[in-house]
C-alpha cells in the first residue's frame, strides 16, 4: 500500500478543496507514491512524535494540525518546526496533515463532538458556500438513460437524503458541421435538426473531475455541449459546526458538569448562567468566538467552542451560554476518529493512535 492510497480515502471522506483558504492541508512531507509500514494518527506532529512513529515503526503520520502553517523560508532546526520537518525528512516519516478539511466534514471534528456528547438531529452550523456546482448537457433523446446513469455513477445529483436527482426537457437541437467534422447523427455541411434531452444535475464541487470524465466518455457528440456553473445554494453536509439535541434536557449545571466530564476537561470558561434548561446544543472545535452569532441564531441554549475572549464573552447577550471547554480539549478526540475511520477501510493494516499528549497548556 501506498501513501496515495491512504490519502485518496481521507480525501474521500474530507476533500481538500473544502479546507478554509488560510490552511495548509495534505501531504506536507513525503511522496504519495512510498510504501507505507503504519500509519500513526496525532492531534500534533512534534519531535516527539516523530520518535513515537520511528518507535512504532510508521513511516507515514496523519496529523490534524498541520506543522507547516505558513512557509518556511529557512530549514536550519532554530525551532520546534523545523526540527520537527528535518527529523521527519532525515528518517523517511511523511506528514499529512487534514485541518479543516477534516473541520467541514459532515463525519468530522464536530460530528466526533456531537457523538461524545450524545446529540442527534444533528445540522451543519455554518453550512459553507459556493460548494455546489450545476451542470447541464443536451443529448441525442436516445441517449439520455445511459449518460444520465453514468453521471449518477459518477456521484451528480446527490441532494441531501436523495440521489439520482436530475431535471429533464425534451427539445429540438440543431447543427452544421464543417467539412472536418464528424457528427454522429446527421452529415457534415448539412444543417440538422435532432431531438435532444435537456438534462441538468447538481454536484459537489470536488466531484468535478470525474463527473466531466462521465459526461464526455458516455456522450455520443463529436463536440460536447455543457455548462458548468457554481450556485449559491449552501451544502446542509458540508460546513463549520454543528449543532444537535440532547436526548434529554439538562439544568445548566448539570449540563456542565457533564460536558466537563465529557470533554475530559479541568475547566470550562463560560458566559453567564442564566437559568434556562439546556437542550440545543450548538459546537465548533478548536477556535470559535467568529461562530458566536451562528450560534444564537440556531436558537441553540449553549455554544461549546474554544479560544474566547474576554471581551467576546460579552456577545452571548443572555440569549445563550458560551462555554469555552479549551482548544485541544475540542479536538483531543479528533486522532481516535481518524483510527477509526482508517481502521474500518483497512482493517488489516498497522493504525496506530498516538500515545502522546500534545496539549501546551497546564493548568494548575
Amino acid at each position: 500500500m501506498i501513501i496515495k492510497d491512504i490519502t485518496d480515502y481521507l480525501e474521500e471522506i474530507a476533500p481538500l478543496t473544502y479546507a478554509e483558504d488560510f490552511d495548509n492541508v495534505g501531504l506536507l512531507v513525503g511522496n504519495y507514491n512510498s510504501e507505507v509500514t503504519g500509519v500513526l494518527t496525532t492531534l500534533d506532529t512534534l519531535e516527539d512524535v516523530i520518535d513515537e512513529a520511528i518507535d512504532k515503526n510508521c513511516n507515514l503520520i496523519i496529523s490534524f494540525h498541520p506543522i507547516v502553517f505558513s512557509g518556511l523560508k529557512k530549514l536550519n532546526g532554530k525551532n520546534y518546526i523545523e526540527r520537527t520537518v528535518l527529523k521527519a525528512i532525515k528518517n523517511d516519516i511523511a506528514i499529512y496533515a487534514i485541518h479543516t478539511a477534516l473541520d467541514n466534514s459532515f463525519v468530522g471534528v464536530n460530528a466526533k463532538i456531537c457523538e461524545t456528547l450524545g446529540l442527534k438531529n444533528l445540522k451543519i452550523l455554518i453550512p459553507q458556500k459556493k460548494t455546489i456546482k450545476k451542470l447541464t448537457t443536451y443529448v441525442p433523446t436516445a441517449y439520455a438513460e445511459p449518460l444520465r446513469k453514468a453521471l449518477f455513477a459518477a456521484d451528480a445529483g446527490n441532494i441531501g437524503n436523495y440521489s439520482n436527482c436530475s431535471f429533464n426537457i425534451e427539445g429540438l437541437g440543431t447543427y452544421k458541421g464543417d467539412e472536418d467534422s464528424n457528427p454522429t447523427v446527421g452529415k457534415k455541411g448539412e444543417f440538422h435538426q435532432e431531438k435532444e434531452t435537456f438534462i441538468s444535475v447538481v454536484f459537489e464541487k470536488h466531484l468535478e473531475k470525474e463527473i466531466l470524465k462521465a459526461l464526455l466518455k458516455n456522450h455520443p457528440y463529436e463536440e460536447v455541449p455543457y455548462d458548468i456553473v457554481s450556485i449559491d445554494n449552501s451544502h446542509q453536509h458540508i460546513g463549520l459546526g454543528m449543532i444537535g439535541e440532547l436526548e434529554n434536557e439538562m439544568e445548566e449545571h448539570d449540563f456542565l458538569n457533564f460536558l466537563k466530564k465529557s470533554m475530559n476537561t479541568d475547566c470550562i470558561r463560560h458566559s453567564i448562567l442564566l437559568g434556562n434548561k439546556i437542550k440545543k446544543v450548538a459546537v465548533l472545535g478548536g477556535s470559535g468566538s467568529f461562530a458566536i452569532d451562528n450560534a444564537i441564531n440556531s436558537n441553540a441554549d449553549v455554544y461549546v467552542t474554544s479560544d474566547i475572549k474576554y471581551h467576546e464573552f460579552y456577545k452571548a447577550e443572555n440569549k445563550l451560554i458560551i462555554a469555552d471547554i479549551g482548544h485541544y480539549e475540542s479536538e483531543q478526540f479528533t486522532k481516535n476518529l481518524l483510527v477509526e475511520l482508517l481502521t474500518k477501510k483497512f482493517p488489516n493494516f498497522a493504525i496506530v493512535l498516538s500515545e502522546k499528549n500534545t496539549n501546551p497548556i497546564y493548568y494548575k
